[in-house]
């Protein structure tokens, strides 16, 4: 009796243990939480704790390299004074195969293990983990979600198990990939590399997979042929385009099958190999002969592309305006001077641009030309800085005399600065734009590496400088320019249209990007400039001109909140708006289509995007091109780029671009798709569906 006394006692003192407390989160794809080990925690001691995620049948979330597409899970930690977070662990993933996309995912439910230290002089008492979590979960649609968690547990002199998840928290870190024993390494043969692996477990297992840490080393689609040895297996790999496969390293993950009682269990090890094989390489091949010419023909169209964008919309009241002080005369040498300014402040603003891009691209962030543009807040500041530039212009305001101010607030300054400026301005106005001949140059560059890449955007940015510099440098081409008169004011104050209709097109891109109250809070900064200039036209005292200066601060500030806690709208509804009556566009429904022996276009589009909105009312909305695509059975899919979308940029850096427009035509019975070119016509649709649909 007394024994069973005291287990009944024992069972009366653990039940007196509080357990630990946590807060969850819930999307309508995600629930979540955080886990402990331990419901006591004693002081130095580390303990283990866990985001569990439940994921909704059919949606899953990414392992920490998510392969074709995707993003891992981040876990943003605020944790007591003293405590110490290690990054957490990753169980093995599932491999998803859809279409031509290849991602790495966790499906139904994931522990994201890690270990967590306590301070040695952790005092008793509650004590509060808490942490931000994001993580995109996808299904035919990708979501970004974020949610805060926060575990409550209690401190003491000496530390206690959690019974509810103590042996599952175990469990799921057993089950960890660990080296257990297995050797790695990488060799290469002409161009195929091969990744030998022996001993450990997988001697007798099968279904060998190999999935890397890092992203940039395969082709994540590749098939990976297995080649059995006494002691393992050779499995050949496809380096990805970014051609990091022998670079350094080669870690991961090999998954595995193991006979469990008659059935196929799931197993996974982790491995590295140190490199490519110290073995003698094959001999380096002859650089290509295209090599060279093809830089060359990049930094030729790039130069070309870069003089078309000088009469795009948005560029060419800006420039013209510059174009048009040169015809007022003045020093040749003070002509020279802004030109050559001008050039600089185009060039220090493309290469600008160039480097963020390139940099971004290195992290693994899927963006491409007019990357800012998929911003809410750079789309809101430039539509405000569109109409501000209108209001110059109709002479609501003056910050400086003559027409060569009206570039911008900024270029309104004249003189040196004025010339800097407004090249940097005609850049930023330009970024919506991809002129014939860019695609292919920037798509080259995409590929190369930084110092070749920052050439084409350099070529880029001299075509686009040309024309000006040209001006400033020779008098006889001023000549061509009409004579100075009163003409030249009323001319300036029509090119405020020009900029309003700019403004209210980015609003529209807004409305794309962050929904109504995106454009609710650009209408707001609206109103608050427009009330800062009429009053400090309206008095000529400082309290009225201040007060009206503090009423468009406060609008300025919560546009600038409302446009950054909007949420992203683009890509939010499936279909398109054009009378072709497309489809959005997935990599799966695409195959789907294609496997029906269809002709399919695909058009890579975005809001922002100058030229995509051109062709698709001058060519798409045409009666010729519905009645083609009905009479064939043509499909039509929609690929909107205005947000972000890693599939998307996925897609175009496959065909060898950075940017929209893009075009591919598929044909009937399958094949390559046609390119089409970046500016069309209703008869080359016309005349692409009908090849694409006799095509066999």
């Amino acid at each position: 009796m007394r024994s069973i006394a005291l287990v009944c006692a024992a069972a009366g003192l653990l039940a007196l243990i509080p357990p630990s407390q946590a807060a969850p989160f819930r999307t309508d794809n995600v629930e979540g939480e955080l886990v402990s080990s331990r419901a006591v925690v004693a002081p130095g001691e580390t303990f283990t704790v866990a985001l569990h995620e439940k994921i909704r049948d059919g949606w899953h979330t990414y392992w920490r390299n998510p392969g074709d597409s995707g993003e891992p899970t981040t876990i943003t930690w605020n944790l007591p004074a003293g405590f110490s977070a290690a990054p957490n662990e990753w169980p093995a993933p599932t491999i998803d195969r859809t279409g031509p996309i290849t991602t790495y995912v966790y499906e139904h439910e994931v522990f994201l293990p890690m270990q967590i230290t306590a301070p040695a002089n952790l005092k008793p008492g509650p004590v509060d983990l808490t942490a931000k979590v994001r993580w995109l979960v996808c299904s035919d649609v990708c979501i970004p979600e974020e949610g805060q968690v926060s575990l409550r547990l209690d401190a003491g002199g000496t530390g206690r198990d959690d019974p509810a998840w103590a042996s599952k928290l175990k469990a799921v870190r057993d089950r960890l990939p660990k080296p257990e024993g297995v050797s790695a390494s990488l060799t290469r043969t002409g161009e195929a590399y091969q990744l030998t692996v022996t001993g450990g477990p997988i001697v007798n297992a099968a279904s060998l997979a190999f999935l890397p840490y890092e992203n940039d080393k395969i082709d994540h689609a590749a098939e990976q042929p297995i080649a059995k040895r006494a002691d393992g297996a050779t499995l050949t790999l496809t380096p990805s385009v970014a051609e990091g496969l022998g670079k350094g390293p080669l870690a991961g993950v090999l998954l595995y099958q193991v006979n469990e009682s008659g059935r196929a269990a799931p197993r996974a090890v982790e491995i590295e190999a140190p490199g490519l094989s110290a073995a003698p390489p094959p001999a380096p091949a002859a650089p290509k002969a295209s090599g060279a010419a093809g830089i060359v023909a990049a930094l030729g169209l790039a130069f070309l592309g870069g003089l078309i964008l000088n009469v795009m919309p948005c560029v060419f009241p800006v420039l013209s305006l510059k174009a048009l002080s040169l015809a007022r005369g003045g020093e040749q040498a003070e002509a020279r001077r802004h030109g050559v300014i001008f050039v600089l402040g185009v060039m220090a603003t493309f290469l600008a641009l160039a480097g963020t891009l390139i940099a971004l691209q290195a992290t693994g962030a899927g963006v491409g030309w007019g990357f800012q543009l998929q911003e809410p807040l750079v789309v809101g500041a430039l539509a405000l800085l569109f109409f501000v530039i209108g209001l110059n212009l109709i002479g609501a305001f003056e910050i400086g005399g003559g027409v060569q101010n009206a570039g911008s607030s900024l270029a309104s300054r004249g003189g040196d600065a004025g010339a800097f400026f407004t090249g940097a301005l005609a850049v930023v106005a330009a970024t919506p734009c991809t002129a014939p001949f860019m695609g292919a140059a920037l798509g080259f560059a995409a590929t190369q590496p930084p110092l070749q890449s920052l050439l084409v955007f350099a070529a880029l940015g001299f075509g686009f400088a040309a024309p000006f510099a040209a001006l400033s440098f020779f008098p006889v081409l001023r000549a061509w320019l009409p004579k100075p008169g009163a003409w030249m004011n009323r001319f300036k104050e029509l090119l405020a249209f020009p900029m309003f209709a700019a403004a209210a097109w980015l609003v529209w891109v807004l409305g794309r990007l962050a929904g109504a109250d995106g454009v609710v809070a650009a209408l707001a900064a609206f109103i608050g400039i427009g009330f800062a200039v009429w009053a400090w036209r309206a008095f000529s005292k400082a309290p009225p001109r201040l007060l009206a200066s503090l009423v468009a601060l406060v609008l300025l500030v919560l546009a600038a909140i409302g446009l950054h806690a909007a949420p992203a709208q683009a890509n939010s509804a499936g279909g398109s708006s054009l009378p072709l009556h497309g489809e959005r566009w997935t990599p799966e429904r695409e195959a789907a289509l294609r496997a029906q022996g269809r002709p399919v276009l695909v058009n890579f589009t975005a809001a922002w995007c100058v030229t995509c909105q051109v062709n698709e009312r001058v060519a798409f909305r045409s009666r010729e091109v519905s009645e083609a695509f009905a009479a064939t059975n043509a499909a039509y899919l929609e690929a909107d780029w205005t947000a972000q979308d890693a599939v998307i940029a996925k897609t175009l850096a496959a065909h060898g671009r950075a940017g929209v427009p893009l075009y591919l035509f598929y044909p009937a019975k399958g094949g390559d798709p046609e390119v089409l070119p970046q500016l069309l016509t209703p008869g080359m649709v016309v005349e692409a569906v009908k090849r694409a649909a006799a095509a066999s």
